[in-house]
């Protein structure tokens, strides 16, 4: 099996639907509404940590080297971690300012909840 060095990042332009057996819609609507370019770079970043997994697919398909995998995932995950955290900056730095402001301690409570099942 020959190997192959996969650190570029892969671009991928089709869309995905999935039924994840859950709503996505938390009940509650924000007061406000985010930047649009903020918003466009954080789905351009998850499409292409999407694209990237679905290549790591691809490589345990092939029977791709253990060792190449893992880096891959490790990538996969790296990325993903940099997108959640862009996106909780974002979230304290105006939803909770808002929410604090508007003494919304439901905004609070979500958010907490949110940092446990994202730090386990």
């Amino acid at each position: 099996m020959s190997e192959h060095n996969h650190d570029h990042e892969h671009t991928h332009t089709h869309e995905h639907t999935h039924d994840h057996g859950h709503s996505h819609d938390h009940g509650h609507s924000h007061g406000h509404h985010h930047d649009p370019e903020k918003r466009q770079a954080v789905v351009h970043r998850i499409a292409r940590a999407a694209g990237h997994l679905n290549a790591v697919k691809k490589m345990v398909e092939d029977d791709r080297d253990c060792s190449e995998i893992l880096i891959q995932l490790a990538a996969v995950q790296s990325a993903l971690n940099s997108v959640s955290r862009i996106i909780l900056k974002d979230h304290i730095e105006h939803c909770i300012v808002d929410a604090v402001e508007e003494n919304d301690e439901e905004a609070i409570e979500r958010l907490n909840k949110a940092i446990d099942q994202m730090i386990k």
